[in-house]
């Protein structure tokens, strides 16, 4: 984890589906980039899988199939993710598919933050607006 000197920046996660268990490997290289760059710190990934009876397992790096290579993120689980969150996330996705749980750390955040806290201010909550939500807020009020 971060040094006590450093801080944490702002804590994130994205739950990403794969229709079909069918991954491709499209955006890893782009995670590993922002990882090598500083801009985020993985925490921890999990992958789930639902299976066509509605079971759920959560699945070892190792244990995927494809020809993704996956060697790269070996080690990244902290142990931060459990069980309640990947039956959590398995709940919404449909029968057949698996996703993935990534827990990050904003590290492109941090010099922000340290600079608030100097002043005695604290990171009291974070997130995202799912897409859908806000894509159609933005047409209301375009329509309103």
């Amino acid at each position: 984890m971060a040094n006590e000197s450093q801080g944490l920046g702002p804590i994130s996660y994205v739950v990403v589906e794969f229709p079909g268990n069918k991954m491709t490997g499209n955006g890893l290289p782009i995670l590993v980039d922002l990882v090598d760059r500083g801009i985020i710190r993985i925490l921890d990934l999990l992958f789930v899988m639902r299976e066509d009876d509605g079971t759920t397992n959560i699945v070892d790096m190792q244990d995927l199939e494809g020809d993704i290579d996956l060697t790269v993120f070996e080690g990244v689980r902290s142990g931060i993710l459990g069980e309640s969150d990947a039956d959590e996330a398995a709940a919404v996705l449909e029968p057949g598919s698996s996703a993935g749980i990534l827990l990050f750390e904003n590290r492109w955040a941090l010099p922000f933050v340290n600079e608030l806290r100097k002043g005695g201010a604290e990171l009291i909550a974070a997130g995202y607006l799912p897409q859908e939500e806000l894509i159609a807020a933005l047409d209301a009020l375009e329509n309103a």
